[in-house]
């Protein structure tokens, strides 16, 4: 029990991007007390502790029943997936819309074979979000298989909305878990996340919702799963044709408006100032993120009377409106700014400047780069801020606000900061997630040819990333955000830093099956390349957008970008490029069934990457000469080849190339007969498969292991290897076990 619970801290503390230090002082525990915990040498964790860890976490519903239990799973391999935001302190009212959400769930709960569906529009800071997550933490227990949620981002100030294949590959992700194969394309995403539902019950929040078509691809087709969405627009397409039940929040009652006063400051004390409560209450206009501004004030300074700080609510001049379309809501910019008159110099330009912050959310570092900052300035300014109820900490360590305040921020910087000063901080933003982008790429692939980048500039903070897994939590906490910031660089003229972004996200896109984000990536890194007028930038996107297409079995395209890429590495005089697009050309033969076209590509990329002096590549060249020799019968020449790339591989650690060549090699000793060999070979390629962690590659491996075992006569062997593979691609909700279970059938 014990070894599995320390794992599960360890992992969480590290998904929620903190040190052991930055987790004592969040619990009050010592460091030496979290070490010990997490090397599993405290026997008997106290109920104490387990609760002062569960609540920095912010676990909540299922996983933080299982996390107290003292027998959690950890956190990326559970496959109950709990990613509801934590709810809010001091949630009050809204008494209807909960038991209208209650009884639709009720009537799905009756109705087996039925999914349930609410929509709960409204308008801006009315609340939409925080009713939703409220709602979700209530009835947590009633989906036990895990609740999804994604921030849509429909009405977002920077105008770009997730689109539904991005929201899709975070789903299929966190319910396969780690090493599923990734579909290529959105019907292949919607089938598997709508396989992978079948049979379970899961809660899933769609937040803030742009259109319909946003929300149609993420609809499960299982019965007893529910989905709940959340918009500005009231989705009358999704009521009559998909059965969604509309509820619209309205602003809240003044009954409300003052509970939530009172939940937040006590009754005494609202109590004691009746005609100052209605002056707050009639400044905030019923919504909730007024209110809460408002309250957080009053709580800060409980020293003063509720009547001096409504005197200071007079009406502006001006009014922010909404973002749906120009209507207006209410005049909250004298109730935000009534707070932000209230904070120190320095507070107050970083909450203009994190207006340049492109979102969805953002850690310390970033914040402090955004200033030009150190990281512990930057926590007490952004502590200072959440105090005032103009950031809100939605996860440790991570912030973010409300649209309507992101839009006051953006006034003020406009109108107090200059343009040099906002150029700036998005340039010191920009080199921050540039930096910390390519050292987590490089942990994640060291073998990866790197692309020089300039160092990042004064004022810039880092990001210290220990190993592999702490680079991929990094690449998982800021996915949308580096997207965001390649939109940021590539819209605010900084096209160095979106060819380069665009280059470090690369390999976490591919592996992760964000096919969407990552060609659209490599798009504006193409279009960045063009305006520098950078043959080699321009070669790069060519070639990685090739090498997309292929994986998307679109080979016109790939053969188009290919070609482009190829004609600029051979201006550039630059082997390795065009080494690197033959074995790609070669790729596409290979699999549009030309084995003699593939092995002329094959060689001509050796023969270059001899001539550049390429070790990798000479490696990855003849293990594919090895391939399309096998491929064409001739095995003996197959494997002379791919001996030659392993021993190459060898020489430079290169593990994901020794597995790939040994399977090769397996491959071919099979086609010999040679069964002793072929069942050698494969057991290396799946215990370097399973060294790299990637489990569906690993399953593949064990499928030809078993295979070469069967041939060999050894029919108890390729049982269990393939009984293995089945194992792994059932744990990962793999849909295709097929051919596996039939081969096991077989043999009984």
């Amino acid at each position: 029990m014990i070894p599995v619970f320390g794992e599960a801290v360890q992992e969480l503390r590290r998904h929620s991007a903190l040190t052991q230090e930055d987790l004592a002082a969040k619990t009050g525990l010592s460091v030496r007390h979290l070490r010990d915990l997490e090397a599993g040498r405290i026997a008997r964790p106290r109920p104490a502790t387990m609760l002062l860890l569960a609540d920095a976490f912010g676990l909540r519903g299922v996983r933080r029943d299982r996390f107290l239990s003292g027998t959690p799973t950890p956190a990326a391999t559970s496959g109950v997936p709990a990613q509801l935001p934590a709810d809010g302190f001091g949630f009050v009212g809204r008494a209807d819309a909960l038991a209208r959400l209650d009884e639709i769930l009720a009537r799905v709960v009756e109705q087996p074979t039925a999914m349930g569906l609410a929509i709960v529009s409204g308008t801006a800071g009315v609340g939409k979000t925080a009713l939703a997550v409220h709602w979700a933490h209530r009835v947590a227990a009633h989906f036990p298989d895990g609740q999804l949620y994604v921030n849509l981002r429909g009405f977002d100030p920077g105008g770009v909305p997730v689109s539904p294949s991005t929201a899709l590959a975070g789903f299929v992700n966190a319910l396969a878990g780690p090493g599923a194969r990734p579909p290529t394309t959105l019907d292949e995403q919607v089938a598997r996340y709508r396989s992978l539902l079948g049979g379970r019950r899961v809660l899933v929040v769609l937040d803030n919702a742009g259109d319909a078509d946003q929300v149609r691809p993420l609809l499960p087709g299982a019965p007893g799963c529910f989905v709940l969405v959340t918009s500005r627009d009231q989705f009358l397409g999704l009521v009559s044709v998909n059965g969604a039940h509309p509820i619209t929040l309205d602003v809240m009652s003044g009954v409300d408006s003052r509970e939530l006063l009172t939940r937040r400051l006590g009754a005494e004390r609202v109590t004691a100032e009746p005609e100052a409560v209605d002056v707050i209450v009639s400044a905030s206009a019923g919504l909730p993120l007024a209110l809460s501004v408002v309250a957080a004030r009053a709580a800060i300074h409980s020293g003063f009377r509720l009547l001096e700080l409504a005197a200071n609510l007079r009406p502006m001049a001006g009014r922010l409106d909404a973002f749906d379309g120009g209507e207006p809501v209410t005049d909250v910019r004298l109730v935000m700014s009534w707070s932000y008159r209230t904070l120190d110099p320095l507070t107050a330009r970083l909450f203009r400047l994190l207006s340049v912050h492109p979102g969805p959310d953002f850690a310390v570092a970033a914040a402090a780069s955004l200033a030009g900052i150190t990281p512990a300035q930057a926590h007490r300014h952004l502590a200072e801020l959440t105090r005032a109820h103009l950031l809100t900490e939605h996860r440790p360590g991570r912030f973010t606000y409300h649209d309507l305040l992101r839009a006051y921020a953006a006034e003020l910087t406009a109108a107090e900061d200059s343009d040099a000063t906002r150029h700036a901080a998005r340039s010191r933003l920009l080199d921050h997630y540039l930096s910390v982008a390519y050292a987590a790429d490089e942990l994640v692939y060291p073998q990866r040819d790197r692309l020089p980048i300039d160092p990042p500039g004064p004022g810039v903070a880092p990001v210290a990333l220990p190993d592999r897994d702490a680079a991929v939590w990094w690449f998982a906490d800021e996915h949308q955000v580096l997207l965001s910031a390649l939109r940021l660089a590539s819209s605010h003229g900084f096209d160095r830093h979106t060819c380069h972004l665009a280059w470090a996200i690369t390999t976490y896109l591919n592996q992760r099956g964000y096919w969407e984000d990552w060609t659209s990536s490599l798009r504006a890194a193409l279009a960045a390349a063009v305006r520098l007028a950078d043959d080699r930038a321009e070669a790069y996107a060519h070639g990685v957008l090739g090498f997309a297409d292929i994986a998307r079995q679109q080979y016109a395209d790939a053969q188009h970008h290919l070609e482009s890429a190829y004609d600029r590495y051979r201006r550039l005089g630059d082997l390795a490029g065009q080494a690197r697009v033959e074995l790609n050309l070669g790729w596409i033969c290979d699999r549009t069934g030309q084995p003699e076209l593939a092995l002329d590509h094959a060689r001509e990329a050796l023969r270059l990457h001899r001539q550049a002096g390429h070790v990798t590549g000479q490696a990855f060249a003849l293990n594919a000469v090895g391939w399309s020799h096998s491929q064409l019968g001739d095995h003996l020449a197959a494997i002379e080849s791919c001996e030659q790339a392993l021993a190459l591989f060898r020489s430079v650690d290169n593990v994901l190339g020794q597995a790939i060549t040994w399977a090769s090699l397996g491959h071919a000793h099979l086609q010999l007969d040679a069964f002793t060999e072929a069942v050698t070979c494969h057991g290396h390629a799946v215990r370097l498969r399973r060294e790299i962690g990637h489990r569906r590659l690993e399953a593949d491996a064990l499928v030809s292991l078993g295979d070469a075992h069967l041939a060999a006569g050894d029919g108890g062997s390729a049982r269990v290897a393939w009984q293995q593979a089945l194992d792994i691609l059932v744990s990962l909700r793999e849909a295709d076990t097929d051919a596996i279970e039939a081969k096991l059938a077989a043999l009984r």
